[in-house]
């Protein structure tokens, strides 16, 4: 959490645990968030971090101080709270995740009544009301009210089914290994396959908050054990989730991993083969793989800033039914307008029933771009200065600054840099036409901004 006057960064509020988010700042933005919405009825969730429960009682804590009414639905994919709030007529939500961040680290997103997290001037004014500290304290008489809402995994799994063809895909009997991270995912996903008829192999799927069998964030560096898994037993696929469950990254049968772009990209191929010249929206951080097929299938894309409440507010603004990101988000708009990695896993099973090819054929029909990520860390305090640092030194080139500083190179490759808004580091980008050029090209750049951030 920062330590400047916010509280959101590009994904709600996250913090280390009992450092930076305490059962005492909780209540607070509790009272801060009850206090924005006013004696509504507000269901409320966690994923499975060890301080999932007791940061949810305290916010449980504020909100009912307020007056609000809360709807506990207790452990819980993000995606699976976020349609409850939705079916229910619920007033809004709010869902206690770090998502892909480390055990020692918790957060809190607030969701509007669509199920969509709140706009960033929403998040804008209950940090004035935190720091003003002007809570509105119901009386004795009126305080809120605890209830449970029980099934909203059941509920969240029939709604990914509706979305799908789920006799043609059962015929197919595929073969699927879910990594779940130890953490949500591990309550849908698996049952979800088995209803669409897949036989499924689970690893790292029992419920810890530790997160022993890999870290939260899935990237192929920590996808080894799913990638043996599914070579080892002939696997059709295998889909590995982040903390909260709302992205997923895939393998193919071959055991090969792949970024989001990649298998978004596929999406987007079928989609756009039902939808001539619908909108996809997605962040300026998303690989020019995604314009191309755009392109060639006469669809249109809306770049926007990082962040998947940035992408769910312009796909509303624009009512594009299709959003995606290259972490492994796809929102896909008749189910719900936000990330959701169980609906990703239920399109591509969708997509490889109707086209009869195998995950690895259909990534291989692409243009093929190499990705590369890279980290460098940075200081809260000195991420505005070296961001403008940053600006200064590129700003000649072939660059977009809708979101940090994207640079496009005459031999298609590129790369963005911009500050994390939920980490003190920059995050690196790349892409290029060979795996030698994007290696070449993120080890320049990282070290390029370290010794920027040197001079600082």
């Amino acid at each position: 959490m920062s330590t400047s006057k916010s509280l959101f960064g590009t994904n709600g509020v996250r913090g280390l645990v009992n450092v930076e988010l305490t059962p005492e700042i909780v209540v607070k933005i509790g009272l801060a968030i009850g206090t924005f919405f006013g004696k509504k009825n507000l269901l409320l969730g966690h994923d499975a971090r060890t301080s999932g429960s007791m940061l949810a009682k305290a916010i449980m804590s504020g909100l009912t101080a307020t007056g609000c009414n809360v709807y506990f639905a207790g452990m819980a994919p993000t995606p699976s709270l976020q349609l409850a709030v939705k079916n229910h007529k619920m007033d809004g939500g709010i869902i206690v995740t770090a998502s892909h961040n480390p055990a020692e680290y918790n957060g809190i997103k607030v969701v509007w009544k669509d199920g969509v997290e709140i706009s960033h001037e929403q998040e804008v004014e209950i940090e004035r009301i935190y720091f003003d500290a002007c809570f509105n304290f119901a009386s004795w008489d009126k305080l809120g009210e605890m209830r449970e809402i029980p099934g909203i995994n059941d509920e969240y799994i029939s709604a990914i089914k509706d979305q799908v063809d789920v006799e043609k895909i059962s015929k197919k009997h595929f073969h699927v290994v879910v990594d779940s991270a130890n953490s949500v995912g591990g309550l849908t996903a698996p049952s979800l396959m088995r209803e669409l008829g897949c036989k499924v192999t689970s690893i790292n799927a029992n419920i810890d908050g530790t997160f022993p069998g890999r870290q939260p964030e899935p990237c192929p560096e920590s996808l080894g054990e799913l990638s043996a898994t599914v070579k080892a037993i002939g696997a059709d696929m295998g889909v590995a989730f982040d903390g909260d469950a709302d992205r997923s990254i895939f393998v193919d049968e071959t055991g090969e991993v792949y970024m989001g772009d990649k298998t978004f990209a596929v999406v987007l191929k079928q989609f756009l083969l039902k939808n001539k010249g619908a909108t996809v929206v997605t962040p300026v951080s998303s690989s020019t793989l995604i314009k191309n097929i755009a392109d060639i299938y006469d669809g249109k894309v809306e770049w926007t800033k990082v962040g998947s409440v940035t992408v769910s507010h312009k796909m509303r603004e624009v009512n594009a039914k299709l959003g995606g990101e290259e972490n492994g988000g796809v929102f896909y708009g008749p189910h719900q307008a936000v990330r959701d990695g169980a609906m990703t896993t239920a399109l591509l099973l969708e997509i490889m029933t109707e086209t009869g090819k195998k995950l690895s054929e259909l990534i291989a029909e692409q243009p093929q771009y190499f990705i590369e990520k890279r980290k460098v860390e940075c200081p809260k305090e000195k991420k505005e200065l070296l961001q403008t640092k940053i600006y200064e030194q590129f700003k000649n080139g072939n660059v977009n600054t809708i979101d940090g500083v994207k640079i496009w190179f005459n031999d298609q490759s590129s790369i963005l840099i911009r500050a994390s808004g939920t980490e003190p580091v920059f995050r690196l980008y790349v892409e290029a036409k060979t795996k030698e050029k994007a290696l070449e090209l993120v080890e320049e750049y990282s070290l390029r901004i370290k010794e920027l951030l040197q001079k600082i």
